[in-house]
């Protein structure tokens, strides 16, 4: 046992090695690059901060929603994302979503960030600092900046925040039934294999989607990259791994609704990190005759289209169901979130509020659809996130305007029609690639290592199965500490 340990360490230094000693040459360029801004790279930390708060967030916000007995587990399949997602980042995540490379997806010159360093510019490893900073090839010259008011790390963390809460979101279509083991090493190979490949196509230099050269489609902060893949591979995986034992019959309510309350306050929050954020920038600039703020502009659209779901989805239940719930105003503003995400930094604060309020009402009715086909996605993933992004992206190219954006594009309502019809492509590359990859990835795990927990785990609870502990210490009466 020794000597394998012993082996596999040998071979992973060895693996890792000549990376990191590349880096180390890589971190004192020839050519000094133009000084960060340090009110913009304090902003990007804190917003940076912000979004991965939202995974805390999303795990008391689904975690509210089981079975007393799964509470832990729950909130485990939200939390360890920090944990993996953390360290595959830096290895090979951020390099196969951002760097130079096909337009489906990035090539591997950043493993383990070598070329990425504090300069507010990246540059590729193999080519001398000076010599990437010439280039003319439109490969070797965009690479040199995403971001150049901030160091190229600050970007590549901040970046990892939405790489670390996209695959937590899908487990709540899986929860109270996979084994933790296969969630696991499906959170390592979809965060691989579905959303590298989608964020590099849509916001990467030279991705395939995307307004950096690409199709020209427009994804402000995730709509597609982040709720589009996760809602629609969450339906998928909830088809293939299949129902609850308890479904449909024997179904409990949600056992924390102040847990509900309080990660949906917690994701609202963080959600300004994750919009405003993705403006890259606290500067101000001119779109034409007026002058623009990009983080301002995200913040209010996302506030304002939050509080709108939120508000249609109480009166929806007020009409129809005759009282509103707390559930359903965590639920609104969760989905209203969603559907601005694409558009904030593109849309007034008046499309906003239209964007939020058309969002809700779809969604809302998306959760009663789902519930009539009997579909086990536990937590409304898809009815939420894979609809709500979708709704999100078709109304960006409806209500984008230069007139808040310059660097974006005017929508439908402004004469470009041709608008719709990227939104649409980008959207079905999204359907795609998440539907695709994820049933390929979950054949597979099946096929190894398994699915689901026994049902007699099932039954009991997965929280003293899969962890050997309890969130209340309640399900099975006190034991005596070993």
């Amino acid at each position: 046992m020794l000597k394998k340990v012993v082996m596999i360490g040998a071979i992973t230094l060895l693996f890792l090695g000549v990376p990191l000693m590349g880096n180390a040459f890589a971190q004192t360029p020839a050519a000094a690059p133009p000084a960060a801004d340090t009110g913009d790279t304090a902003f990007m930390l804190i917003s940076a901060a912000l979004v991965l708060l939202m995974t805390p967030g999303l795990a008391f916000f689904y975690g509210g929603f089981v079975r007393s007995r799964n509470v832990l587990n729950t909130l485990m399949m939200s939390f360890v994302l920090m944990a993996i997602v953390g360290v595959t980042w830096i290895l090979w995540g951020y390099s196969l979503s951002f760097a130079p490379g096909l337009p489906l997806i990035g090539g591997l010159q950043w493993f383990g960030l070598n070329g990425v360093g504090l300069e507010t510019q990246g540059y590729l490893p193999h080519l001398p600092y000076e010599d990437a900073l010439k280039a003319t090839d439109s490969k070797y010259a965009d690479v040199v900046s995403y971001a150049g008011t901030i160091p190229h790390q600050a970007f590549t963390i901040y970046q990892a925040m939405f790489a670390i809460i996209t695959p937590a979101l899908i487990s709540g279509a899986l929860v109270e039934r996979m084994s933790f083991r296969a969630y696991s090493l499906f959170v390592l190979l979809w965060s691989t294999f579905v959303y590298a490949p989608l964020a590099h196509m849509v916001w990467a230099k030279g991705g395939f989607l995307g307004l950096y050269g690409g199709l020209g489609a427009l994804d402000f902060a995730g709509g597609t990259v982040v709720h589009i893949s996760s809602g629609v591979s969450a339906l998928v995986a909830a088809i293939v791994l299949g129902p609850r034992k308890t479904h449909p019959d024997r179904l409990s309510p949600p056992h924390n609704v102040p847990f509900i309350l309080l990660g949906a306050g917690l994701l609202w929050f963080g959600w300004f990190g994750f919009n405003a954020g993705s403006a890259l920038s606290v500067a101000s600039g001119t779109s034409g005759n007026l002058t623009t703020n990009l983080a301002t502009t995200a913040f209010v659209a996302t506030n304002t289209a939050a509080a709108a779901a939120a508000l249609m989805w109480l009166i929806l239940e007020a009409v129809l169901r005759g009282k509103p719930t707390a559930v359903g105003a965590a639920t609104g503003a969760v989905a209203g979130l969603v559907g601005i995400t694409p558009a904030a930094g593109f849309v007034t604060p008046l499309s906003a509020i239209l964007i939020g309020f058309i969002t809700a009402f779809v969604c809302f009715y998306a959760v009663s659809f789902k519930h009539k086909l009997e579909i086990d996605d536990a937590l409304d993933t898809f009815p939420v996130h894979g609809v709500g992004g979708t709704v999100g992206a078709i109304l960006t190219a409806i209500f984008a305007t230069t007139q808040v954006n310059g660097g974006g594009k005017d929508g439908v309502l402004r004469g470009n029609l041709g608008e719709l019809g990227v939104e649409l492509i980008a959207i079905a590359v999204a359907y795609a690639i998440a539907g695709v990859g994820t049933w390929i990835i979950l054949k597979i795990i099946d096929a190894t290592v398994g699915l689901r927990v026994k049902e007699e785990a099932e039954l009991q609870g997965l929280d003293i199965n899969e962890h050997g502990e309890e969130g209340y210490n309640s399900e099975f009466g006190d034991r005596p500490t070993q």
